[in-house]
């Protein structure tokens, strides 16, 4: 075995570079958002209008409102029911994924389609 030697590192170089690249980056993505915020509004306004759609069709089977074709109101439970179903699956299946706007909307939406169809048959 060698004696002990005096061995001597030469001076650890690290590569810092990585980090403005990463802060580029970082507002890149940062100064881009708008653009993807606003196919979640969209998405939104699509789904707001869904619900809004079922919701009409719901009252005008329970005859609160006149067909639009007819200008008769007309009473069709089983056309009420089906479109309250829908509306409640649909809450069923977005739980969790909806604005806090959206999830009000439905809910009473909901609620009040409920008491107008209990109250219809």
């Amino acid at each position: 075995m060698e004696p002990d030697k005096d061995i001597r590192f030469s001076e650890k170089k690290v590569d810092e570079s990585w980090k403005e690249q990463a802060e580029s980056v970082k507002v890149k993505a940062a100064t881009s958002q708008p653009a993807a915020k606003s196919k979640p509004a969209e998405t939104s306004k699509v789904f707001l209008s869904l619900v809004q759609s079922l919701g009409y069709q719901a009252l005008m089977n329970l005859g609160e409102i006149p067909n639009p074709m007819t200008q008769q109101t007309e009473l069709n439970p089983e056309g009420a029911k089906e479109s309250i179903d829908l509306l409640i699956a649909l809450r069923d299946k977005t739980q969790g994924n909806l604005s806090d706007e959206e999830k009000k909307m439905l809910e009473t939406l909901i609620t009040q389609l409920q008491i107008k169809f209990s109250q219809s048959v």
